[in-house]
């Protein structure tokens, strides 16, 4: 029987890709991480992406949340909350951890479990502990699910400024002179009783080598979260106390006098390419550029950076070495000092960089020829070639 003349169902057009855009998080730069989540939703392309919001509240619980980038802003100095953007105070997001299924449910007491669909690709915009330093990336490899940026090694490698410093010195690239404090050494105790004497006597035979100021900073934190410049013995318990309220682990750096030259690197079809260098000129209410005057105060960064032809060569070279080294993968901004003797000194990398209207990773792409919506696009895309496990 012929069947030409029968109707014809029409075609069912393709699903379009689900993006998770995952934010919050139990770390100190929770705020800031909403910020960044509001900015990605308001210009992901709808047209070409469903997208699911998931926010992780401060104690971890996943929660489901409202599709409403205009209430993810910094109001009256003040980052925003993932409980107060929650559509329930008790209802938990759970991820398939069946690798086969990428179904993703939501569950609240006493209600039976609501299907939401299936997730392509999760855009984790998490900065700090528990997010960006591999232990998401971990969850979401045994879920099978492909995600936006590094994988769990170098996202680790990323989020601990020791071992990122260690990774770097032994692919050649130069970094300043820094100390580190584990927990332990701040348990001993000297012949006298007074505890932590020894890893003060070591953090003041640095300084008595590498000179004052010196910077103490949590090892496994960002946004400038923690850090303290200290400029003599006085400040330097306060310090330590400081930094130690985000980290048990701390590390201390020489100062060194220079610029502050930033530059991304994004994953294209061919490899990772440099973005135009941007130039972080020194705040003039704080003395440095810490979290007040990044996200609060909006200290402008110089964009591009007033380098010359070979500065600039240079300094994109040293970043995608840096991203190679770390074997990172989507993006990353390598963040130098440029020494009045004219060397490139890297001081990090973050492999998931602030997204806010006001970060320098968007605004160094920009220049470079990379609109915000393209930049979101161009991520999404190589998470979605990308498989899980390992590669």
């Amino acid at each position: 029987m012929s069947t030409e003349n029968l109707p014809q169902s029409p075609e069912q057009p393709p699903r379009k890709p689900r993006v998770a855009v995952v934010f919050g998080g139990r770390s100190s730069e929770h705020g800031i991480s909403v910020v960044t989540a509001g900015a990605v939703l308001k210009a992901i392309d709808r047209t070409k992406y469903d997208v699911l919001p998931i926010g992780i509240t401060q104690d971890g619980r996943w929660a489901l949340t409202a599709d409403e980038p205009e209430r993810m802003a910094i109001v009256d100095r003040r980052p925003p909350s993932v409980d107060l953007l929650a559509e329930s105070t008790e209802g938990a997001v759970i991820l398939p951890v069946d690798p086969a299924s990428r179904e993703v449910v939501y569950s609240e007491p006493g209600s039976v479990p609501k299907a939401l669909g299936e997730v392509d690709v999760v855009f984790p915009v998490l900065h700090g502990p528990y997010g960006e330093d591999g232990t998401l990336q971990g969850l979401l490899e045994l879920s099978g699910v492909p995600y936006v940026g590094s994988g769990v090694l170098a996202s680790a490698v990323g989020q601990d400024k020791e071992y990122m410093k260690r990774v770097f010195t032994s692919f050649g690239l130069k970094v300043g002179p820094y100390v580190v404090i584990r927990p332990r050494e701040w348990e001993q105790s000297a012949p006298n009783g007074d505890k932590g004497a020894a890893a003060r006597k070591k953090i003041v035979d640095f300084a008595a080598e590498h000179g004052w100021p010196l910077f103490v900073k949590p090892s496994r934190a960002g946004s400038s979260i923690g850090i303290t410049k200290v400029e003599d013995l006085s400040g330097l318990d306060e310090a330590i106390a400081e930094a130690q309220r985000h980290d048990p682990k701390i590390i201390v750096e020489a100062a060194l006098r220079g610029r502050e030259i930033e530059c991304g690197v994004l994953e294209f079809e061919d490899g990772p390419r440099a973005s135009v260098p941007a130039e972080i000129p020194p705040p003039e209410a704080q003395a440095y550029y810490d979290f007040e005057a990044k996200y609060i105060d909006s200290t402008p960064g110089l964009v591009p950076a007033p380098l010359t032809p070979q500065e600039t060569a240079e300094v994109q070279r040293l970043a995608v070495d840096a991203f190679e080294a770390a074997s990172c993968e989507g993006l990353v901004r390598a963040d130098f000092f440029l020494t009045e003797d004219g060397e490139f000194v890297i001081n990090e990398i973050n492999t998931m960089p602030g997204f806010t209207p006001i970060s320098m990773y968007p605004q160094m792409w920009q220049a470079s020829g990379v609109s915000y919506p393209e930049l979101i696009d161009r991520l999404v895309q190589a998470a979605l070639r990308r498989s899980t496990g390992l590669r």
